[in-house]
């Protein structure tokens, strides 16, 4: 497949690099932060909100799930838009649009506004991720400098959601919920601003038709899946075992998305191999190195879930911690996946991605184990601190390669839509390690209290006791998650050192 050196596919040539592409880096890692930032920066905020704009406990999910399903349904759609209409053109109207959204939540009067202000920054979300990762693809060419990108990726990628915690703890105890928000619209505006002079813009040559029908399945097949996925996650809470609401996985809603996304995808595969200009070219993931590395990421991401999710339940509810606290504690695991990229971005081009994404998985397994021993009274330095440190670490081995190698191989024409199959993996991921772990937890607590409370006098001291129990079944399935990544690392996976950028100025297609 043509690349389209020396057009705007490729602005700078085959023998030059682009002198600002450092400096081009730089806006894309904080675009990039700041959309990884928001997945998890208003959940620190969520109770002080619901308190504000009166929004009953049934609802408070669409805080979240509005960004999700947008983000997760408009990815493939998004990405090639960026592909078709202009990288760095998408990245900016990306961040201006992200911006406005933004604005619109932070300045939310009622419950509805702010519902749909999150709905489009998912949206914009959607349009800016895959902008942002596919300019990294066709800006960096040398493979040492390639290595280091995705580092920064990787790092991002890893340690954001634990900053968006600390940022958003930090936000809401001093100022209000509403800059969990509002915080976006400078940064998105100043970043906006440096990469209409610092972006080269690049965009797909030749068939840049666009694929309407595969664009409306999708879209749909994902909303569905993802709100099937979020229809799951509401299990029944652990204090009140005596609500019979059918909930979580058998319920006839959650049975209805999945199925409903089940036939919308199928069709849309069935679709793009009959189409002359799909969507989601088929050769993307069927890669074994492609198609394994977003596996991997699905699976990572939704393991990854057990981790935050249930050890920031654990910091509050057991330990009671404030919510500035909380996300402190979560400090060291970002500081170690962010020092580690760099170390790993550096053997990258000379070990391989395997050297390094099974080592790494191997680590991050044993970290997620450890949090096992965790109990009511455990110290926080002594129990937990080493898990994080251990799956830091093992992290960076594998967000970094395995981002590389998912995108290795793809023409630049397909450079937008690979990455926006990338994201979409670990938007999956992340809404599928919500629903089965929250509701494998729920179901665990309750047959927990149903056991062990005979008086409602025994309900106050069991619960602390139940909620741990429950944390270590997430944490077991989380490392069992991680071990089907291991898997697909050691047994799909095949790429070597050689399968990265060997030339400065080829990117391999």
């Amino acid at each position: 497949m043509a690349d389209g050196i020396g057009s705007l596919d490729h602005p700078m040539g085959m023998d030059s690099a682009d002198p600002k592409r450092w400096r081009a880096l730089a806006v894309i890692a904080v675009a990039q932060l700041m959309i990884v930032l928001d997945a998890t920066i208003v959940n620190i905020a969520l109770p002080t909100a619901q308190r504000d704009l009166g929004i009953t406990t049934a609802d408070r999910q669409w805080v979240v799930t509005a960004y999700t399903l947008a983000f997760g349904g408009l990815l493939l759609l998004g990405g090639r838009i960026a592909d078709y209409t202009g990288r760095k053109r998408t990245f900016i109207i990306g961040l201006i649009g992200f911006a406005a959204a933004s604005a619109v939540g932070g300045l939310a009067p009622s419950a509805g506004w702010l519902f749909a202000a999150r709905g489009l920054q998912g949206a914009f979300a959607a349009l800016l991720a895959p902008a942002a990762l596919s300019l990294i693809t066709v800006t960096f060419v040398a493979p040492r400098e390639w290595a280091r990108a995705f580092g920064v990726f990787g790092a991002i990628s890893g340690g954001g959601a634990a900053i968006g915690l600390i940022v958003g703890g930090v936000l809401t105890e001093y100022a209000s919920w509403r800059w969990c928000l509002g915080v976006n619209v400078p940064i998105a505006l100043i970043a906006a601003a440096f990469a209409v002079y610092e972006v080269h813009e690049s965009k797909a040559m030749g068939d840049t038709r666009y694929d309407v029908p595969g664009a409306v399945l999708s879209t749909l097949g994902l909303v569905a899946l993802v709100y099937g996925f979020t229809e799951a996650a509401k299990a029944k809470h652990p204090s009140d075992p005596s609500d019979t609401a059918v909930q979580g996985w058998s319920a006839t809603s959650t049975v209805f998305f999945l199925v409903v996304a089940a036939i919308l995808l199928v069709a849309f595969v069935v679709w793009e191999q009959r189409t002359s200009n799909p969507l989601l070219p088929l050769r993307i993931v069927l890669d074994r190195n492609r198609g394994g590395s977003y596996l991997m990421f699905l699976l990572v991401g939704a393991g990854l879930f057990a981790m935050f999710l249930f050890l920031t339940y654990y910091f509050q509810f057991n330990l009671g911690y404030s919510p500035l606290r909380a996300g402190f504690a979560f400090l060291p695991f970002s500081g170690g996946i962010i020092l580690a990229a760099g170390l790993v971005s550096h053997l990258l081009p000379k070990l391989g991605p395997r050297p390094l994404m099974i080592p790494g998985l191997v680590l991050s397994i044993v970290g997620m184990l450890l949090l096992l021993r965790i109990g009511q009274h455990t110290p926080y330095a002594t129990y937990v601190l080493p898990s994080q440190l251990l799956m830091s670490v093992g992290l960076a081995g594998v967000f970094i390669p395995t981002a590389s190698t998912a995108l290795v191989g793809v023409g630049h024409h397909d450079a937008g839509v690979a990455s926006a199959v990338l994201n979409s993996s670990q938007q999956v991921g992340a809404s599928l390690g919500t629903a089965l772990l929250n509701t494998v937890f729920a179901s665990v607590v309750t047959a927990y209290l149903a056991a062990n409370v005979h008086a409602p006098a025994q309900l106050r001291r069991q619960t602390p006791l139940a909620l741990i129990h429950g944390y270590h079944v997430a944490f077991l399935w989380g490392a069992g998650l991680l071990t089907g990544a291991l898997v697909c690392a050691v047994v799909i996976v095949n790429a070597r050192k050689e399968d990265v950028p060997t030339e400065a100025g080829a990117i391999p297609a």
